[in-house]
């Protein structure tokens, strides 16, 4: 298909080209910011899963201390009590996330797509192996971030990956990136070791409507 194999990647060189320029200074500014706020580099880099299962190296400004496990999924330790305000900031706000233009406009990531899974994520591999999600180019952002990101079980993201990876057309993308623009704005879908709230705040309320007509019946007696 067009779109998919020639003018989608057409769109990420010229866009991600003219994020470099445009955001070149700003990019600088945040990384002194880093520099003076926490010990270590402005730059975090890390092996994510690319096309095809290849590995290639992420760029992100770092976000995190220095001591903090670097392979680690940040729902598997408590990251929130570790971060300085303005690591909150930018995680909150995904400004760690704009060096990954570089990786946009060197093909190694695209605007739109599944994110990159972690070298170790098994799990997430795994599912997404079901859909075909991991023969996709991965995305700054996609299908999964704009309907939950950190809120969604694994199983739930590689669903919808999966939806992503068998409508790769103009449309959705465009969809895709309004829709995060919305997100960033208002912090939607951005929790610290939050992979399944969503799911987590289901069985909280089931188990208050529970213990909630248990003590009806008890008041009843």
């Amino acid at each position: 298909m067009m779109y998919k194999h020639v003018i989608k990647r057409l769109f990420d060189i010229v866009l991600s080209g003219m994020a470099i320029i445009v955001l070149a200074v700003p990019m600088l500014v945040v990384a002194i910011i880093i520099k003076i706020d926490s010990p270590g580099p402005a730059l975090f880099k890390q092996t994510r899963i690319g096309i095809h299962k290849t590995h290639f190296t992420i760029l992100k400004f770092r976000s995190m201390p220095t001591q903090v496990p670097k392979d680690l999924p940040t729902h598997q330790f408590n990251a929130a009590s570790m971060l300085s305000k303005w690591q909150v900031f930018i995680r909150k706000t995904s400004i760690d996330e704009l060096p990954q233009i570089f990786n946009i406009f060197m093909g190694q990531m695209s605007i739109i797509g599944p994110r990159p899974a972690l070298w170790n994520q098994d799990d997430l591999i795994a599912e997404r192996d079901e859909y075909g999600a991991n023969d996709i180019t991965p995305g700054l952002t996609g299908w999964a971030q704009v309907n939950g990101r950190d809120e969604l079980e694994i199983a739930e993201k590689a669903k919808l990956d999966g939806e992503y990876t068998q409508h790769v057309r103009f449309k959705m993308d465009w969809t895709c990136f309004w829709m995060t623009v919305g997100n960033v704005l208002k912090h939607r879908g951005v929790i610290e070791g939050g992979t399944g709230v969503m799911v987590k705040q289901k069985q909280r309320r089931t188990e208050e409507v529970i213990a909630g007509q248990r003590g009806a019946r008890n008041d009843e007696k």
